[in-house]
């Protein structure tokens, strides 16, 4: 892949593809945003009693979470930067980031102790954090704020698939999403960059039967760490 100029492939959800396609753009990259992913916010019943923090495996668990509540007096634990952004930006006071993945985020809690935790996340997490806290005997519940849908890559892409330069994938759900779309449209010479080694693992089996190039993953599970293995 040469530094600057190709294109790469962005397969997050909306609104984080568009802040992606910026970075990419400002790097000298053509961003192609197909989402294999469509978020659709929930609106569950709210039951804000006795809770002491908010956890947030994502900054579309901080959106979806925002529009159900003006509450903003609450602790706030953030897996990583990104979140933790959100989780400012949409009025939460020094979110504090575990700046790694959900274990990094139970670690954090854990050492913490805030009394009842509330998760706002998707209606099928990547992760059990709840479980994850249960172990260390925090308690904590989950909310299914927003729901996740598959959504299949286009057309025009699949048909692009063997001239693209690399794929972002920011989450396993997304990397099996592409695993299903090299079925039929194998790209050996694709680039599959991943946000974490979780992320990669459903690309395994694609990449031995030569259906994808190589597949990275990112030493750190931030985005800055995951643009950063395109060449400059």
């Amino acid at each position: 892949m040469t530094a600057g100029g190709g294109t790469v492939w962005i397969t997050r959800a909306q609104p984080g593809a568009a802040a992606t396609a910026r970075r990419l753009e400002a790097r000298g990259f053509t961003a192609l945003i197909d989402p294999l992913l469509e978020i659709r916010p929930l609106r569950p019943a709210l039951d804000l009693a006795g809770v002491a923090a908010l956890a947030f495996t994502s900054a579309n668990g901080v959106e979806a979470f925002a529009r159900l509540t003006a509450a903003r007096d609450f602790r706030v634990f953030a897996v990583g930067e990104a979140t933790a952004r959100a989780a400012e930006a949409a009025g939460f006071p020094d979110p504090v980031s575990a700046d790694g993945d959900v274990e990094a985020l139970a670690a954090l809690i854990a050492a913490t102790g805030p009394g009842l935790v509330l998760c706002p996340g998707a209606d099928q997490p990547a992760a059990d954090l709840p479980a994850l806290l249960a172990l260390s005997g925090d308690p904590a519940r989950a909310l299914a704020v927003y729901a996740a849908a598959d959504r299949p890559p286009t057309a025009e892409t699949l048909a692009l698939m063997s001239s693209l330069d690399a794929v972002l994938l920011h989450s396993p759900r997304a990397a099996r999403g592409l695993a299903r779309g090299l079925a039929t449209a194998p790209a050996p010479g694709l680039r599959a960059l991943c946000l974490s080694p979780a992320v990669a693992e459903p690309l395994a089996a694609a990449q031995r039967a030569g259906l994808v190039g190589s597949v990275t993953f990112a030493p750190r599970p931030r985005e800055s760490a995951l643009l950063d293995l395109l060449p400059r």
